[in-house]
């Protein structure tokens, strides 16, 4: 008689974004791999933690910035509830200093939405194998940093004394890249209201005088190319 041999179990996966097409967008990649299960998905952060403490997937894809914690916050909380479920940050910004912060976070890696579609499997199978991961665009600017022999630790560091949250970072480089705080809002997800309040407290907490100071800060950061 014949042993029937079990299928090997699928590796799970927790989608967290808070929009609903971008997770229709990361289900049909993830779709082409047959060894891959989305077992979830959260338009929040602390619905992602929350599917994590229920469900204890094998990754979760989370996206950086959702409206009630960004995803540093609750990369630190997912690690909390479940250590053994690994994190690949899903972000459209390009900062060499946001990735190093990810990294720092616990996640095992950062891959920018641009660069999913023909990315994104192959990052997975690294971090199924425990590596960490940089891939695409910004993991060619990173290689060239280190092969130009620049100091990415005094060069990328945003905020020297007075640390912004990820979300204030991303928020100084798209008004630095000249959108208006409506276009930084439509981009984000929220309101104008709260990217007007969101400008206002980094102006005070950062002492800029003025816009152009602002602009001259994000230059100076490498958050935008002059």
């Amino acid at each position: 008689m014949m042993m029937m041999t079990a299928a090997p179990r699928p590796y799970r996966v927790l989608l967290a974004d808070d929009h609903t097409i971008v997770r229709s967008g990361l289900r049909a990649i993830l779709s082409k791999h047959t060894g891959i299960e989305v077992c979830a998905e959260a338009g929040t952060g602390g619905e992602a933690v929350e599917q994590v403490k229920k469900g204890k997937p094998d990754l979760v894809i989370l996206d950086l910035t959702m409206p009630d914690m960004d995803g540093l916050v609750a990369a630190r909380a997912i690690q909390e509830q479940s250590p053994d479920t690994s994190i690949l940050i899903l972000t459209m910004h390009f900062s060499k200093e946001i990735a190093r912060e990810v990294l720092r976070s616990g996640a095992r890696g950062y891959l920018l939405k641009s660069d999913a579609e023909a990315d994104l499997l192959g990052a997975i199978e690294q971090i199924r194998r425990g590596q960490q991961v940089i891939a695409g665009q910004l993991a060619i600017t990173m290689m060239e940093s280190f092969v130009n022999g620049e100091d990415l630790e005094a060069q990328d560091h945003p905020i020297p004394g007075a640390p912004l949250t990820v979300r204030e970072v991303e928020i100084v480089q798209l008004l630095a890249e000249g959108k208006s705080n409506k276009e930084v809002a439509s981009t984000l997800g929220v309101s104008t209201r709260t990217i007007e309040s969101h400008r206002n407290h980094i102006m005070h907490k950062m002492n800029f005088a003025s816009f152009s100071e602002l602009v001259r800060f994000a230059l100076r950061s490498k958050l935008i190319e002059p």
